[in-house]
């Protein structure tokens, strides 16, 4: 007699839990990770002093809670290597940083998203991440459109 290695509902909840509990009113957006953020060097930094530039491509998925719909939002990342302020910057540190200021920004939104639907939330989100990210690293940009060399990076809930 062996045991069950199929989930009861009990052992499943807290899965449940993690997938539908984030999907109740308004929109959800994801939690990112340093690893979003793959950035792709766009300007070789080839002389000391300001200069350089990356660029990553996120495709995020805000999913209507009130009708489980998901919308794609999409938005490009981009940053210099090196800035009057800042010194040459690691990738590793650049990825936090994008990916800290994205979740202040998305905490941001969440606190008051302007509109219920996907798309404007999105809109708010990549504007208000864009405020946040310049003020850590001046210069930085954060737009709906992905450059052109960037690989993008699908973050799903």
């Amino acid at each position: 007699m062996g045991i069950s290695r199929r989930p009861t509902w009990l052992s499943a909840f807290p899965r449940w839990l993690a997938v539908f509990l984030p999907v109740l009113p308004g929109c959800s957006i994801n939690h990112y990770q340093p690893g979003h953020f793959q950035f792709t060097t766009i300007v070789e930094k080839t002389e000391a002093g300001a200069g350089g530039w990356r660029a990553a491509c996120i495709h995020a998925t805000v999913v209507n809670k009130a009708t489980l719909e998901p919308y794609f939002c999409n938005f490009g990342v981009g940053m210099p290597m090196e800035t009057k302020a800042i010194p040459l910057m690691s990738e590793p540190l650049a990825q936090r940083i994008a990916a800290d200021c994205a979740n202040e920004a998305l905490r941001e939104v969440i606190a008051s998203p302007a509109s219920p639907l996907p798309g404007l939330v999105c809109m708010q989100f990549t504007k208000t991440f864009n405020a946040v990210l310049n003020r850590a690293v001046p210069g930085s940009r954060v737009a709906g459109q992905c450059a052109e060399e960037t690989n993008p990076i699908r973050v799903d809930l």
